[in-house]
């Protein structure tokens, strides 16, 4: 068994609506041997881990597993796997529970997706249930690579646990994502630790633990210098222990017998009870404590020992929200075993985990235990009385082993004014304040006691997982404070996706959008976009694109454009899009990445609308798009139609429904939306720019769904028209999306399309302006990308045969597994076999050169389309083309001449592999081949 292959989604994929894991497993010879079939497996795994016996499976009860391993001959270890991955999530202290195992199309080949919620512990879980299993299978299935028997699995889930605890988030971050959820407010994970994003772009809130970006920096510099924070409390008359700061032993000696014995020393700015000694007695007590209090803070506070139990108090935004009695780690006697074994028995208790992982911490023989025993006269080979209770910590935190116990009903009504006030004092919008007192349900005033620390990032768990009583809801009030019912905290966002037309209705929307007056951020193939500046350069259409976008505190809109790649590579990056549009669906990357068919492109394409809450806009036009609207969980389906006959969308509009439309009139066609009856026209097509005065029909139909788009979105039709209006083709606006160049005498039409439908569209664009105007040869600059199949090529050559006199086979930059001349040679042949001669068929691999030979070449009235790889080099060679500005070639333009027939000399503009561009005595271009040694 091994893995071929790892993915980690985030967001919306092809197997869930949330976070998932797929790792590809290979079986090989265990392909034939299910669980049933192999001896003791079953009583193996079980003793490895106990907890799977509680696993349903597709029984659906306790046990079901357990019977999926022994009876009907048993299951394939690929499903085993799956459990496992899953099970060890959870010991590690992470909940989840889907879990999918699936053929892969090959022989012994699966899909395990199982979910997760931190993705390196996802992988490690996987990592060693691979392990465990092979420390399973016997050495004749396992072909020799069976797992040596130094394999621990205990030691492996210990380290596996304590990963995940540095990994995963604590008790108290945990509880505020979880309360977010609650209210449906989006988070982001910013780091590896507990730095979290709630909402999204301009309405966006973090916190750090339970430090909110509403906390003051100035509240938590008081509360971390302990001395500071004191003189703040006593001089508002509230109760502290007296105190003095110290750098030296002698120093905190002397401190310790002006305050009067015992004492309490403690680092200037440490937390979680991190060097804290209490009940220091002697000189030489406190010389030791300082020793270890000193090893976490330069600056040492020596202050007078209050009596009474330790009390945390937690207030939020001026209110007191609940409050725990802390009981030091402790063990009772029984008169029978050692103090070592009572910390074992105590550990035993399920409610004890390491560091966070459960409700209790492991109590641990360290150096403060050992001190607490060695002052009390003890050791951990004694045994204790019955009934006596040994402390081994002198502090209370959780973190160390105490107990929380809930006493929030039972606060008197001055003690919770007092800690109200201490936290306001402060200025912080969450405190925690620790209150020394034999019982908070009387009066400061009446019973004394006293404040001993105010902590700016007060930890949650004692509150919402108590050892005893009622749970409190500390986070919930922390996420009403950062988000108050009326405020959002989601901005709108749109998810564009389609095999062609996405680029340019991502744009039109993001224009529409800035016109009426948001702060856009756009994340398209060129790059990530902000307020209309590019920040991030390259193909910007997944995940990670999604997230930069979604996590700018300038941006009001986010409007994203969806890629396949990005969605099979690692899914949608984000819960999900308001509104989502699926322009077509049609023949593009067919072969790569486990996508055969259009149907399953299709699948590929449906998982933002599936994920979209407010509306889906869909292509009623394209039966694979129209099949999506089965699968959407959206409020609203719009559909766009260029068919004002369409039957379904016809009997939509009659039901109330939403639709955009074309409909034809005097002055040409006109888009219009309907909704609940209402028929709102909108706009010619010939008005849109970058429609070319309509006769891109592909570009009507991205207006349309750009206009569908906004509207969902609540934009009004004013600034829908305006945003259309004001929107074209040009390179700055739209760059490889239909540029035309008309300064050189003929027109030059750039564009990116790169698959049998972007070239057909394009094709028919070029029809459309022939017929409409005087044009002399029509030249394309033709190509495809080499991981298209061969069919796809072949293809795209046969629709340009029909359009266009002369043809500049190229290829793309990157080869993308094709031979040099590959691809412009497969264009050629195809060219050849529809009927092109070969005087019309010029193989140029390079596209620097292929396009600078193809503009030599056209002459005034031509009428050329570049389909371009580097659009933005190509650009430059069109504009700056004849001296226009700076040379994009790779090569100078050759000076030299070459001899004609007639033995005149010719002057040579250019050549490219035996392609010569020759300039004739009237300034005429044609194009001569070397053949032989001519």
């Amino acid at each position: 068994m091994k893995v071929r292959d790892t993915r980690v989604y985030q967001g919306p994929n092809l197997y869930a609506n949330f976070r998932v894991i797929r790792m590809t497993v290979d079986l090989g010879p265990l392909e034939q041997h299910p669980s049933a079939s192999l001896p003791g497996f079953a009583d193996g795994l079980l003793a490895a881990m106990p907890s799977l016996a509680e696993h349903g499976c597709s029984y659906g009860e306790p046990g079901g597993f357990v019977r999926r391993l022994r009876e009907d001959g048993g299951t394939w270890l690929g499903h085993v796997f799956e459990h496992l991955a899953l099970e060890l999530q959870n010991l590690a202290g992470v909940a989840v529970s889907f879990g999918r195992t699936r053929g892969a199309g090959e022989p012994g080949v699966y899909h395990v997706v199982y979910e997760y919620q931190e993705a390196q512990v996802g992988r490690e879980a996987g990592e060693l249930a691979l392990h465990l299993l092979r420390s399973l299978v016997d050495d004749g299935l396992w072909i020799g690579q069976k797992t040596e028997d130094t394999f621990n699995f205990g030691n492996e889930l210990e380290h596996l646990i304590l990963r995940a605890q540095r990994r995963a988030f604590g008790p108290s971050t945990a509880s505020l994502v979880k309360a977010a959820e609650a209210r449906g407010i989006p988070w982001l994970r910013l780091n590896d630790y507990s730095l979290v994003q709630f909402g999204h772009g301009k309405h966006q809130r973090r916190i750090q633990a339970t430090i909110t970006s509403e906390t003051r920096q100035i509240g938590v510099a008081i509360a971390s210098d302990k001395e500071e924070t004191r003189q703040m409390l006593h001089d508002l008359g509230l109760p502290v222990p007296e105190q003095e700061l110290v750098y030296s032993e002698g120093k905190a000696v002397r401190a310790a017998r002006r305050i009067g014995y015992p004492v309490v020393v403690k680092p200037l700015d440490a937390n979680h009870g991190r060097g804290v000694s209490i009940g220091m007695d002697s000189d030489e007590a406190v010389a030791a404590a300082f020793k270890q209090a000193r090893q976490h803070s330069r600056g040492v506070l020596v202050e007078s020992f209050l009596t009474g139990f330790d009390h945390r108090m937690l207030v939020i935004n001026g209110a007191l929200i609940a409050a725990s009695k802390r009981v030091p780690g402790h063990v009772i006697g029984d008169g029978v075993h050692t103090i070592v074994e009572l910390i074992d028995i105590v550990n035993s208790d399920p409610r004890r985990g390491i560091g966070h992982e459960k409700v209790l911490t492991r109590l641990e023989l360290d150096h403060q235990a050992e001190r607490l025993l060695q002052r009390a006269g003890k050791t951990t080979a004694d045994v204790l009385p019955d009934g006596e209770l040994f402390y081994l910590r002198s502090t209370a935190n959780l973190s160390t082993g105490g107990t929380a116990i809930d006493v929030t009903d039972v606060v008197h009504p001055d003690n919770r004014e007092m800690a109200v006030r201490a936290a306001v004092a402060i200025g912080l919008d969450v405190a925690g304040v620790d209150f020394l007192t034999d019982d908070i349900s009387k009066s400061w005033m009446e019973s004394g006691g006293g404040i001993c620390e105010v902590n700016a990032a007060p930890g949650f768990r004692m509150h919402v997982s108590p050892s005893h009583g009622i749970p409190r809801d500390a986070a919930g009030p922390v996420i009403d404070m950062l988000f108050p019912p009326d405020a959002a905290s989601r901005i709108p966002i749109a998810a564009i996706t389609g095999t062609n037309g996405k680029t340019t209705t991502t744009r039109m929307l993001a224009h529409i959008h800035k016109l009426a007056g948001e702060t856009v951020g756009m994340s398209t193939t060129d790059g990530v976009y902000v307020d209309g500046s590019r920040t991030v350069i390259g193909d910007m259409t997944g995940p990670m694109a999604a997230q930069m976008v979604l996590r700018d505190p300038r941006v009001s809109v986010a409007v994203l454009e969806t890629a396949r790649g990005g969605l099979l590579r690692a899914g949608m990056g984000y819960s999900g899009p308001d509104v989502a549009c699926c322009i077509n669906v049609d023949a593009d990357h067919l072969g790569l990445r486990g996508v055969d068919t259009l149907a399953q492109l299709a699948e590929v394409k449906r998982i933002p609308i599936e994920a979209a809450r407010d509306a889906v806009v869909l292509n009623a036009d394209d039966p694979l798009v129209l099949a999506m609207s089965a699968h959407a969980t959206a409020k609203k389906v719009m559909y766009v139609t260029i068919d004002p006959r369409h039957e379904l969308v016809r009997e939509h509009i009659r039901a109330g429904g939403q639709a955009v439309s074309l409909e034809s009139g005097v002055n040409g066609e006109m888009i219009v939306i309907y909704d609940g009856g209402a028929h709102m026209p909108l706009l010619w097509t010939h008005l849109i720019p970058a429609t070319v005065e309509g006769k891109a029909a592909h570009n009507v139909q991205n207006a349309m769904f750009a206009a569908g788009m906004a509207y969902s979105m609540g934009v009004r039709l004013e600034d829908i028209r305006l945003g259309l209006r004001t929107f074209d083709s040009s390179f700055f606006q739209a760059p490889g999306r239909l540029n035309i160049f008309d300064e050189l005498g003929f027109k030059v039409i750039l564009d990116y399309g790169h698959n049998p439908a972007a070239v057909t569209a394009m094709c028919d664009l070029v029809d459309a302006i022939a017929e409409g105007g005087h044009f002399g040869r029509r030249i394309a600059v033709l190509a495809a990308p080499g991981d298209r199949r061969d069919v796809d090529v072949e293809a795209i050559a046969t629709r340009a045969a029909k359009s266009f006199d002369v043809f500049f086979c190229k290829r793309d930059d990157r080869l993308r597994g094709r031979g040099a001349t590959e691809v412009p040679d497969m264009l050629a042949n195809t060219l050849r076999a529809q009927g092109v001669p070969d005087s019309a068929i010029y193989v140029i691999p390079d596209e620097r050169e292929a396009v600078a030979t193809a503009l030599a070449f056209a002459e005034t009235g031509d009428l050329m389309l570049v389909f371009g790889d580097d659009v933005t080099r190509c650009w430059k060679q069109i504009i700056y083309y004849g001296g226009r500005g700076p040379s994009t070639t790779s090569k100078p333009m050759v000076t030299e001449t070459l001899v004609d027939d007639a033995g005149a000399d010719v002057p040579l503009v250019t050549m490219w592999q035996g392609v010569a561009v020759l300039r004739d005595a009237e300034g005429g271009v044609r194009l001569a081949r070397q053949e032989d040694n001519d």
